[in-house]
């Protein structure tokens, strides 16, 4: 059954949504409204948005009753309209009016008598531990964080202020959490860098003493790793989002505000600057760098150190000259078939 049908919705004016867009309404202010849906599935009750030019044909067949648009895009006589400048962050507005966020990720409030804390840790006033989750040895926890179910955090790791680690997340030893950090469920942070000394035909594990160091408003994905380095620190900086899926290797340096998308590896030793972008399923190589601004297309393989700009391709080079070559391969058929006729009239001449 739809959750929705079971909930009784409440009406509201499309003239006050429109103000808490900060949008210009074009078209009935009195249009009631009740939800939000996609262009594609909306009814007359709901609230749409585009942002996306590759959905204009959906926005013009929409039945939603208004559409949350730009000044620039095209608009039908008979639609309701709201105009901002930022269509996605009107319609999130939206979102978090229909749909407000949650005061905690749990229903289990405070200490949840399952939980297994450490007589050595210390956690500060209103922390949160879900049931079964295992604080070990010398820990510190910030206020108003929250622990999830079934996580383990591991002796000796700190954790910051208002930060909200989700069930089954493993922090191992030594770590060191921001405020504000947000952890999606299975991601293990501090794991052991992947390092060998192979001796006599066998592979021989060497100690990772390093530690792991997430700053301030650090978001990381589900399923993701980040590896605790060999003897210093692997650090994803201030304000930067991992995807789900992501593989960070040993002793990697993360700079601020980066975007890393799901299935990611970056192998041991790289950095990047501020502001990094990189798209799903990039495959870096160890010990190189990223300047800042460098932005990577997807299922593109770095093997050389980047200066600022966009890359594409394996190897990667500038996405513009990616673009070019992907042109050209789409057209060697051709060229090959006009290799060959000439080839043929020369040899008639010969």
């Amino acid at each position: 059954m739809d959750k929705d049908c079971m909930i009784e919705k409440k009406a509201f004016k499309l003239a006050d949504l429109a103000s808490l867009t900060d949008g210009i309404l074009v078209g009935d202010p009195q249009h009631e409204i009740t939800g939000i849906a996609d262009l594609q599935t909306a009814t007359i009750r709901e609230v749409s948005f585009l942002s996306n030019s590759r959905y204009l044909q959906s926005m013009k067949q929409s039945q939603a009753g208004a559409i949350i648009i730009d000044e620039k895009a095209p608009r039908l006589p008979e639609k309701n309209y709201i105009i901002t400048q930022n269509p996605s962050k009107a319609f999130q507005a939206l979102i978090d009016f229909f749909y407000p966020p949650r005061s905690s990720p749990s229903g289990f409030a405070g200490i949840h008598s399952t939980a297994v804390i450490h007589p050595t840790a210390h956690l500060a006033e209103s922390v949160q531990i879900s049931p079964y989750a295992v604080i070990d040895e010398m820990v510190e926890i910030g206020r108003n964080t929250f622990i999830g179910a079934g996580s383990y955090i591991g002796p000796n790791t700190i954790i910051g202020s208002d930060c909200q680690i989700h069930p089954r997340v493993t922090i191992r030893e030594n770590s060191l959490i921001g405020d504000r950090v947000i952890i999606q469920p299975g991601a293990v942070i501090g794991s052991c860098g992947f390092g060998y000394i192979t001796e006599k035909g066998m592979h021989k594990k060497l100690n990772q003493a390093g530690y792991v160091h997430l700053e301030d408003d650090v978001e990381i994905g589900a399923n993701t790793t980040v590896d605790r380095a060999r003897f210093q620190c692997t650090k994803i900086g201030k304000g930067s989002k991992i995807d789900n899926l992501v593989q960070i290797g040993h002793a990697v340096q993360i700079g601020e505000n980066n975007i890393i998308v799901a299935q990611t590896g970056i192998a041991g030793s790289s950095t990047t600057g501020k502001y990094v972008v990189i798209a799903g399923q990039v495959a870096i190589a160890g010990h190189l760098h990223l300047d800042d601004h460098v932005s990577i297309a997807g299922k593109s393989g770095v093997t050389k150190s980047l200066s600022a700009g966009k890359y594409g391709g394996i190897p990667a080079i500038p996405l513009e000259q990616y673009n070019r070559n992907q042109v050209l391969l789409k057209r060697i058929d051709r060229f090959i078939h006009s290799l060959t006729s000439l080839e043929k009239q020369m040899h008639h001449l010969s």
